[in-house]
């Protein structure tokens, strides 16, 4: 089992920066990807980024360019950092990581950390 706990969510003004990081703990040997997704009210969740565990990197188009996925594989630790944010970022923001031992996969997820983006 991995659980995973999500920091850094808050109320921030259309243009600033937050950064959420992730800390997973427990069965952590062999996570291949980890990253974010994000669920606003009355719509479904979506991938915001990954990042794999040999450093790939997937952003949504609505993110790429502003957001940036980072990992440190030692620390067993990712973070997001969010710049030039906008209102419609504003969601709940679900920290993720998938697990791979073939043929199984694993998927587990935060809790949730609440980013509100005001204009």
């Amino acid at each position: 089992q991995v659980q995973l706990v999500e920091s850094g969510g808050g109320l921030v003004q259309a243009g600033g920066s937050l950064r959420l990081s992730c800390a997973a703990s427990g069965s952590i040997f062999s996570i291949n990807d980890m990253g974010w997704y994000r669920q606003a009210p009355g719509k479904q969740r979506e991938l915001v980024a990954i990042i794999s565990d040999g450093g790939t990197t997937t952003y949504a188009d609505s993110v790429k360019g502003r957001f940036t996925i980072s990992r440190d594989n030692a620390k067993n630790t990712v973070d997001l950092l969010m710049n030039s944010l906008k209102p419609e970022d504003t969601a709940v923001y679900y920290c993720y990581a998938k697990r791979i031992n073939s043929p199984r996969q694993y998927v587990y997820w935060g809790q949730g950390t609440q980013v509100t983006v005001s204009s």
